[in-house]
């Protein structure tokens, strides 16, 4: 295993973008494989965007129809290697029914996990695991409060209050506030996300992250993220550090380098893990079809910092009517 992930990852970094002819294709299935899966996503797709607007139509009214929604299906199988620990695999679902028009600043959402459930910064850091893969007990139903403010001139807040949908009934309380400045005159950026929350059976959580980044060229995009998060029920302050090179290869590939470090505690601060993470993404079909090959290094305190490799393979389809192609947020 650990050759062909190092073939691998010196193969990605210096894998070139594809040629125009191939970028002009929008899929890699062949013909009897897309004359499957194309009516399937769109009947499911259509399914999904029908049920939220009729949903929203009920609440809201006749302009449910009409407006933007941002409901989705998402359906993922995952095969996840680390090294001493043997392989797993699953399979996920994620799932947002998104009411807009509710109120104008008032909003339904119906979404299968919290942020909350997301786990401890080691859980998050890697993504290697879906969020919704660590607590399939999460599905909340809720009213957002939205300000009508543009995050680069003021900070835009967000309050939301519901319960999470398992017995029993878990009532939560959250507040948002995201800020984005334009550091001087030149490209960097620099944003703010912020979130304070309340479960009853999990007591509160707050976290806070601090990107800041700029392009480097027209397809290549480097961020240095700083996150801190504390949670209640764990009782202890977590910090991560990460480095990241987005680049994309060509319309329907891309690549993101880190090199990423894991800490915790505050009277005793330590580092508990550093890895280096080289993901590659490639839209198989259309912009519905997605497959992810994350090769890891991990040098972590539990085992002295000797190192260990890790790799996830992931492939997963998403449904809905109007599809997003957006890979890394850059």
């Amino acid at each position: 295993m650990r050759p062909a992930i190092a073939l691998f990852c010196v193969c990605a970094f210096f894998a070139p973008p594809l040629a125009a002819d191939e970028e002009e294709n929008d899929s890699d299935l062949p013909e009897w494989a897309e004359n499957h899966v194309e009516p399937f996503r769109a009947r499911v797709g259509n399914w999904v965007d029908n049920t939220s607007r009729n949903i929203d139509s009920f609440f809201g009214g006749d302009q449910s129809s009409s407006v933007d929604n941002g409901s989705y299906l998402r359906l993922g199988q995952e095969i996840d290697w680390m090294e001493g620990d043997g392989t797993s695999s699953d399979i996920s679902v994620r799932y947002r029914i998104d009411l807009p028009t509710t109120e104008e600043r008032l909003r339904l959402i119906i979404e299968s996990d919290p942020e909350e459930s997301q786990g401890t910064l080691a859980d998050q850091g890697s993504g290697r695991l879906y969020n919704d893969q660590r607590d399939r007990r999460t599905s909340t139903l809720g009213l957002s409060w939205l300000e009508r403010r543009d995050k680069r001139d003021n900070w835009s807040n967000r309050i939301g209050a519901g319960v999470r949908l398992r017995l029993p009934l878990d009532p939560y309380v959250r507040f948002t506030s995201e800020r984005l400045w334009d550091i001087g005159e030149g490209p960097w950026q620099l944003e703010s996300y912020n979130r304070l929350s309340w479960f009853n059976n999990s007591g509160y959580s707050a976290r806070t992250q601090w990107d800041i980044g700029r392009p480097l060229s027209e397809n290549r995009h480097l961020r240095f993220i700083t996150t801190v998060q504390w949670r209640e029920e764990e009782d202890t302050l977590e910090y991560s550090e990460v480095a990241q090179l987005n680049q994309r290869l060509n319309s329907r590939s891309a690549l993101r380098y880190s090199a990423i470090a894991i800490g915790e505690s505050v009277s005793n601060p330590r580092m508990t893990n550093y890895y280096l993470q080289t993901r590659y993404r490639r839209d198989i079909h259309k912009g519905i079809l997605f497959a992810d090959v994350i090769p890891e290094l991990h040098f972590q305190r539990e085992v002295s910092h000797d190192p260990r490799w890790a790799m996830t393979l992931r492939l997963e389809m998403y449904f809905q009517r109007d599809i997003k192609r957006d890979y890394f947020h850059f």
